[in-house]
């Protein structure tokens, strides 16, 4: 199974994708990096570079999985809000082009790959590099929170055998499924689609 982890932001979206082997569990690194913009850009600019380097990195990767990491806010607000546009760009391009998205905050990120929530940034690297048997840290720092985020998903997650709609009792969203949610079709079907 390729699972793509997404770590959300504005200036740079990191990404990790890796492997799960469905018969032994273990994971093995396929790629890692980020999508950056230019901070010259107009910011609807950037949110179309963002949508551009998913889609592009969702057609090379095909992955089965998309998992993207919560946002926790700080005290600056308007950064916050840029990055909940640019997160919101990345959660609709991955239902669109995949069909699977997953969403874990950072304390069930941190618990995933360490066993604590309360673990620290350097903790989880660590872990990371040892789960997929790197040399040296993954850089940038968004790429390798990236791949925690795609390892916290390869290690939580069982695909919902029962087609459920629930994981961590969080909504996740399927693309089988918009025909229960209704309003996608009637939307669809009022435009011919």
């Amino acid at each position: 199974m390729i699972i793509l982890g997404i770590d959300p932001g504005y200036a740079t979206t990191g990404y990790g994708v890796i492997n799960k082997d469905d018969k032994t569990g273990k994971c093995s690194l396929v790629d890692y990096g980020a999508i950056e913009t230019d901070k010259d850009e107009a910011f609807p600019t950037r949110l179309a570079m963002i949508q551009e380097g998913m889609q592009n990195l969702i057609d090379h990767y095909r992955p089965d999985a998309v998992a993207v990491e919560e946002l926790f806010f700080t005290n600056n607000i308007t950064t916050g809000i840029q990055v909940a546009e640019a997160r919101g760009v990345i959660i609709c391009t991955a239902v669109q082009k995949c069909g699977k998205l997953y969403e874990y905050t950072p304390i069930e990120i941190k618990q995933a790959i360490t066993g604590t929530g309360k673990a620290e940034k350097h903790q989880v690297m660590y872990m990371t590099k040892m789960l997929l048997g790197l040399k040296k840290d993954p850089k940038p720092d968004d790429a390798a929170d990236a791949l925690a985020v795609a390892l916290t998903h390869a290690q939580t997650n069982n695909e919902m055998k029962d087609n459920s709609m629930f994981v961590n009792q969080k909504r996740v969203y399927h693309k089988e499924q918009k025909k229960n949610l209704g309003l996608l079709q009637n939307i669809a079907d009022k435009f011919g689609k």
